[in-house]
């Protein structure tokens, strides 16, 4: 077994990290200054631009039998796939592909429960991207006879990102907006299903996130009250000064379940953030 992952950032470098435990994992950056921090989590870096594959990419590839995509798309769908002219030809070895997008191709539901059996309604450019990619991944993947799983992924944290993070750096901002709620997931389950599902083998869309969606303002009140520091004040969404990206998260409102994934038997480590955020400040890795 070989995985390659396409953009070992947070999430793809802790991915890389489980992974290298059992075998090899290679791992691309743009940059070369990145180098260092993948090859301390076990990944061996190869750099690419996104544009020009490698002598020394196409060699990993070559190699490869389980690929971890985490690069964005852009308007034109997934990067990667105009680069090669098929997945059999360029990983001959390929078994499985693991594609990370997110729970915002969903779209809004005002605040109702959803899971994999709804129709993406993607409202943001950027989910619009990644549904044209979702497709293309799933195409790409049938035609080669290799199952194609869709991590379809909450607000991300973990270690060195998360509320402790930016209360203790002064950062931290209670924004209040009327019956809004998030899911969010921690990086290190993240990379426990992604294995999971390379081991099953499992293809299609599966939400990898938390039981308990909830308010942003609570997990930072939580955050304060585990550090006994003082709680940041309110601020209302409508008033607030947001970039138009922060804005767009909010016209998003839906609590999204997981219970496919645990139907093919696999456990979150951190199944909402008072466990998760406990772990984090009694154990001292919140800041990474």
């Amino acid at each position: 077994m070989t995985m390659t992952i396409l953009g070992a950032g947070f999430s793809g470098k802790a991915i890389g990290a489980l992974a290298s435990e059992r075998f090899p994992v290679y791992g691309t950056t743009r940059s070369g200054a990145k180098f260092a921090a993948l090859e301390r989590a076990g990944i061996r870096p190869l750099q690419f631009d996104g544009e020009t594959i490698s002598d020394e990419l196409a060699a990993a590839l070559s190699e490869t039998t389980a690929l971890v995509q985490s690069i964005s798309p852009d308007a034109q769908g997934d990067g990667f796939l105009r680069l090669i002219p098929s997945l059999e030809t360029a990983m001959p070895r390929l078994e499985w592909v693991g594609y990370l997008s997110t729970i915002g191709v969903y779209g809004d539901h005002k605040g109702a429960w959803v899971d994999e059996t709804a129709e993406p309604t993607p409202l943001s450019n950027r989910s619009h991207e990644r549904v044209l990619a979702e497709n293309q991944w799933l195409e790409a993947g049938a035609a080669a006879g290799v199952p194609v799983a869709l991590l379809r992924l909450s607000g991300i944290y973990g270690p060195g990102r998360n509320p402790f993070v930016n209360l203790d750096n002064g950062t931290a901002r209670r924004l209040v907006k009327k019956d809004q709620v998030f899911n969010r997931i921690r990086v290190e389950d993240i990379a426990r299903a992604t294995l999971f599902l390379m081991d099953h083998r499992e293809g299609g869309a599966f939400n990898v996130t938390d039981h308990m969606p909830s308010p942003s303002q609570d997990v930072v009140a939580y955050a304060a009250e585990l550090m006994g520091v003082p709680t940041p004040p309110d601020i209302a969404f409508e008033t607030a000064e947001l970039s138009p990206m922060q804005r767009s998260f909010y016209g998003e409102n839906k609590r999204v379940g997981n219970a496919r994934i645990r139907e093919l038997g696999f456990e979150f480590l951190y199944p909402d953030y008072l466990v998760s955020m406990q772990q984090l400040w009694k154990d001292g890795g919140w800041r990474g």
